[in-house]
């Protein structure tokens, strides 16, 4: 399995982008890498390589990373009858690392961009505590689906219970990853557990989750209020910090002022507006510079819901 999912709320079931973004690095890396000195001989790289069924490692001495040797070393090494030689002169030096306590779609964005097969990770004190790869990677979401597809199994053999009324607030903090899209997954539950129409969910879930990433990624903080009645759902977002300048051209697909640490993270494609405000009933935004952002989003419950929900 060498596929990666895409990152994007619309191209990917709403499922997976929450466990996406949930999940930290460290959670899904193989921890104690096999490692070498900088003066191994590349004949013993070529025996651990073919022992372990791994085309890459990394050269870390008492936890410090100073490179990484690939199986394309390797081979170049056989060619030119290199095998006695210290890998220090075949590895490189150069070597693209993640951190673990990044969100899991950091290292996504990071196979997609690259295309190599494993990234060394480092922890905050810039020491190698493990590696990923790609089939790590999908091991781990594919165990997490099965858990929420057993989650959503359970739900459905339950009775509904009653009080699908709702008025909850969260609070959201700047560039607080770890926990953004916690109000949207939360909310999403509850319209589950009472048996809202699934369509309705996925929408309603959209709208929150791409305003709730809104906030974490450009505001310095707000609150996401929900109102929930059988006849419709009201999101109210509010938020301190920049605002929009042109509110006009932020809610045009493609545009966007994040900058390139956030662009990595996997965010600010310029999506989070136009996809809330599509999937809405009823859409109001009001933003002054410097001051703040304010967005109401409804969506109806058709009358069949409706009847279900009471």
């Amino acid at each position: 399995m060498n596929r990666l999912p895409d990152l994007s709320p619309e191209k990917s079931p709403l499922t997976l982008v929450e466990v996406i973004y949930s999940t930290t690095i460290r959670e899904v890396m193989s921890t104690d890498p096999i490692t070498v000195e900088r003066n191994t001989p590349m004949s013993t790289v070529q025996h651990l390589m073919r022992d372990h069924g791994v085309s890459g490692l990394p050269i870390a001495e008492e936890g410090r990373l100073f490179g990484i040797v690939s199986v394309q070393d390797l081979i170049e090494a056989l060619q030119q009858g290199k095998l006695n030689v210290p890998v220090s002169t075949c590895m490189t030096e150069r070597v693209v690392t993640l951190e673990e306590d990044m969100p899991l779609s950091m290292a996504i964005s990071t196979f997609s961009k690259y295309r190599f097969g494993r990234f060394p990770v480092l922890n905050a004190a810039q020491r190698l505590t493990g590696i990923i790869s790609v089939r790590d990677i999908n091991v781990t979401l594919v165990n997490r689906l099965l858990q929420q597809v057993s989650k959503f199994e359970s739900m459905l053999d339950n009775e509904v219970t009653p009080g699908l009324e709702l008025n909850r607030v969260f609070h959201t903090r700047q560039h607080d990853f770890e926990n953004g899209g916690k109000a949207s997954t939360t909310i999403k539950k509850h319209l589950v557990d009472h048996h809202v129409d699934r369509s309705l969910v996925k929408r309603i879930a959209i709208a929150s989750y791409e305003l709730e990433m809104n906030q974490v990624v450009h505001s310095i903080g707000g609150t996401i209020s929900y109102r929930i009645t059988p006849d419709a759902v009201e999101i109210l977002v509010q938020d301190r910090g920049p605002g929009i300048e042109n509110v006009d051209l932020a809610l045009t697909e493609g545009f966007t002022t994040a900058n390139e640490w956030i662009k990595s993270l996997g965010f600010g494609a310029g999506l989070g507006l136009p996809n809330a405000k599509r999937v809405s009933d009823e859409f109001f935004i009001h933003s002054e510079p410097n001051v703040g952002t304010t967005v109401k989003v409804v969506i109806h419950l058709d009358k069949k819901q409706k009847e279900n929900a009471t």
